[in-house]
């Protein structure tokens, strides 16, 4: 089974978390090391410039789901 069979959701919540999955399986697969990612993790973690830009990559995710789900319907 594929990790992302689709891009619906039952609820925007579980959109909002499909979204999450989606930006951390991207950092996943750009970087497919666990140690480096895991060596690399505290660098971020603890720079809000860092946390920015990772939101704005799930929002950003999050925009396609909401569209895929037609969460706004003047779409």
């Amino acid at each position: 089974m594929s990790w992302l069979p689709s891009l619906k959701t039952a609820t925007p919540e579980e959109g909002f978390d499909l979204a999450i999955k989606l930006s951390r399986m991207a950092v996943k697969k750009t970087q497919p090391d666990d140690e480096v990612r895991d060596r690399l993790r505290p660098d971020y973690a603890n720079d809000a410039d860092s946390l920015t830009m990772a939101s704005q990559v799930v929002a950003t995710n999050f925009q396609t789901v909401a569209r895929a789900n037609k969460y706004w319907t003047d779409d």
